[in-house]
């Protein structure tokens, strides 16, 4: 599950240009810093793959087509946690590259090993806020589509600010795809489905693809805490809305 937050209270790797201990907490984020513990797997992911897959951050647009070596479709994530959908996608959907954002190392390496082991060559992970690569790497009508899958629902009335899906975020997102583009959003928090369909109703430049909430794409896997849910009688909702001509 991703952790996520629209006014992160502590600094991670995005605050890098900041005194130390000094936050910004009127900065819309992607994220909060968690902690973890980067396994001996994971780490020897890192130092087999992360040359090859782990692009640099740079405030400059990117050129998808020199980072994947191809000219495809390119989809967006936001918080992959342990990359076990994404390298799922990845998997199902060869004719498309996906672009990943995580901060979390530990999720990260994870994901390289199953790049690894799955011989994937369609993902490149950025290990940065996402909001910072949406502002300054992603130009306007450059994505395909979005994936954002269990955000962290900050379940207290108090931090429901601190949630992902917001006006603003998704006004960014929107400028960014292209016409026909799709934005995929899914959550086992029923009131954090019942703002996130409010909020991306909200916007001009996206539609609905279904009367409310969707049908699971094919493409979406049922991960191991989707389905322990499921199992406890947890729902799970899907959004998906697609960027206007």
């Amino acid at each position: 599950m991703l952790s996520a937050s629209s006014t992160a209270p502590a600094p991670g790797p995005a605050d890098a240009g900041a005194p130390p201990g000094v936050a910004h907490p009127k900065t819309i984020k992607s994220f909060v810093r968690r902690a973890g513990r980067t396994t001996t797997g994971q780490a020897k992911a890192f130092a087999e793959y992360g040359a090859r897959y782990v692009l640099p951050y740079a405030a400059a647009p990117l050129d998808a087509a020199a980072a994947f070596g191809r000219s495809a479709p390119l989809v967006l994530e936001i918080g992959f946690g342990m990359g076990e959908a994404t390298a799922h996608i990845a998997r199902v959907r060869p004719q498309d590259d996906f672009l990943c954002c995580e901060v979390h190392e530990p999720g990260v390496g994870a994901l390289l090993k199953r790049i690894g082991e799955q011989g994937l060559t369609n993902i490149r992970i950025l290990q940065h806020d996402a909001v910072e690569v949406i502002d300054h790497m992603l130009a306007p009508g450059s994505l395909d589509g979005v994936h954002i899958f269990f955000p962290d629902p900050w379940h207290k009335k108090k931090h429901n600010k601190r949630r992902l899906i917001q006006p603003p975020l998704v006004a960014k997102l929107a400028a960014r795809l292209k016409p026909g583009g799709y934005l995929h959003c899914a959550t086992d928090w029923q009131p954090y489905a019942e703002q996130m369909l409010q909020v991306l109703s909200a916007e001009p430049l996206l539609a609905n693809t279904a009367p409310g909430y969707a049908s699971k794409p094919d493409y979406r896997p049922l991960t191991k805490f989707e389905n322990r849910g499921l199992r406890l009688g947890h729902g799970v909702w899907d959004l998906v809305f697609q960027r206007r001509p």
